[in-house]
C-alpha cells in the first residue's frame, strides 16, 4: 500500500518527537511518503495531487480540524468519487479534533495511530457524507468557489466568535476553551445583530425562516467538545444523512443563559430548544441569506464575510479508515 502522510508541524498537541514516532509506526506497515505543510492551503495541494495520481491508496492527515479540512478539499477537488479516490485516515493533533472524535477515534495521536493500523489490517472503513458550501448564483458571492466541510459551518454569531479567537491566536494566545468563552462574552456584548437577526434560511418547497441571529450547519454529532464533554447542537446529525441546522432568532441575556445551559447539558437525545430555536434535520439543499455581510466559518476556520451561502449535503462522499 502506498500512502501520503500530510503533517502539520504547528499541530498544537504533538511534539516533533511524537510526530517522528507516528511516522515510523505508519511507515512500518506501508510505503509512506511524509510531507510537512509549509503554507496555508499546502495540505489541499498535496491531497489534490494524491487524488490525481494512480498509485496513492491512502492519505493520512496529521493535525487538527483545519488540516483535515484542507486534505478533504484536495481529495474532492474534482468532486466525490469514493471508489476511485484514495481513502482518508486522520491522526488527531489539534486542540479539539472534532472530526476524528466524531468518527470514534481516540483523541490521543499515538492511540489513534494504533486504531488506524488495526482498522487497515481488518480492512475496516466507512463512507461518510460531507457538506459543500458555495457562493449563491445571482448574489455578490456567486464567484466564491465551493468548499467542503466535514462537521460544521456557520453564519453569524458563532463565526464572529471564531474570527475573534483567530485574531487572538495571531497575537500569540493559545487556543484554549477559556479563550473561546472569553470571546463569546465579548461578541455577545458587542454584537449589534444579536436581538434582531439578519439571516434568512431558504429551501425548496418551504416557507423561509427569517430573522436568525445564529445559524449552525452540522454534519455530525457531537458538533464540538469542551474538554472531554461532547456538545450536541444537532443531536440527529450524522455522517449517514444530509445536513442539520440549528437557528436562533434571539440572543438576549436570558436566551443566552437558557441556550448556554442547554448546550452544556445537551445529550444525544436532545439539544437546544425553545420558541426562539429552530432545528431542521437531513437537508440536502438550502441557502442562508443575510441582509448585511456577516462572518462565515467552516470546520472552525473563519472565512471572511458573506451575504449568501448555498449548502449541499452529499451522502457517501469519501471513504474513511475507522
Amino acid at each position: 500500500m502506498r500512502a501520503l502522510l500530510v503533517v502539520n508541524p504547528a499541530a498544537t498537541t504533538t511534539s516533533a518527537r511524537t510526530r517522528d514516532v507516528l511516522i515510523h509506526a505508519l511507515a512500518s506497515e506501508m510505503k509512506l511518503e511524509a510531507v510537512t505543510t509549509e503554507y496555508r492551503g499546502h495540505g489541499r495541494d498535496l491531497a489534490r495531487r494524491a487524488a490525481e495520481s494512480d498509485d496513492i491508496d491512502l492519505v493520512v492527515a496529521l493535525g487538527g480540524d483545519g488540516t483535515v479540512n484542507e486534505v478533504v478539499n484536495g481529495l474532492l477537488h474534482d468532486g466525490p468519487d469514493p471508489e476511485r479516490l484514495p481513502r482518508l485516515a486522520v491522526v488527531p493533533g489539534g486542540s479539539t479534533n472534532v472530526f476524528a472524535r466524531a468518527l470514534g477515534l481516540p483523541n490521543d495521536p499515538v492511540e489513534a495511530t494504533g486504531a488506524i493500523l488495526a482498522a487497515l489490517a481488518e480492512q475496516s472503513e466507512r463512507t461518510v457524507g460531507l457538506g459543500l458550501a458555495s457562493g449563491t448564483p445571482g448574489t455578490p458571492d456567486e464567484g466564491i468557489p465551493g468548499r467542503w466541510f466535514t462537521f460544521c459551518a456557520g453564519v453569524g454569531f458563532d463565526a464572529s466568535v471564531i474570527g475573534r479567537v483567530e485574531q487572538q491566536r495571531e497575537r500569540g494566545k493559545r487556543s484554549t476553551h477559556a479563550l473561546y468563552l472569553r470571546q463569546v462574552a465579548r461578541q455577545f456584548l458587542g454584537d449589534p445583530n444579536r436581538i434582531h437577526g439578519r439571516i434568512t434560511l431558504e429551501r425548496p418547497g418551504h416557507e423561509p425562516v427569517t430573522d436568525l441571529v445564529l445559524s449552525i450547519v452540522a454534519n455530525t454529532s457531537p458538533w464540538t467538545y469542551l474538554g472531554n464533554r461532547p456538545v450536541y447542537v444537532s443531536p440527529n446529525a450524522s455522517f449517514d444523512t444530509g445536513l442539520d441546522v440549528l437557528g436562533l432568532s434571539r440572543l438576549s441575556t436570558a436566551a443566552v443563559a437558557r441556550y448556554g445551559t442547554q448546550l452544556l447539558t445537551s445529550s444525544p437525545s436532545r439539544g437546544p430548544h425553545g420558541k426562539h430555536a429552530i432545528t431542521l434535520h437531513d437537508l440536502t439543499d438550502f441557502t442562508l441569506n443575510s441582509k448585511v455581510p456577516l462572518p462565515f466559518q467552516m470546520d472552525g476556520d473563519h472565512l471572511g464575510l458573506r451575504t449568501s451561502v448555498t449548502f449541499t449535503g452529499v451522502r457517501r462522499a469519501l471513504r474513511v479508515i475507522v
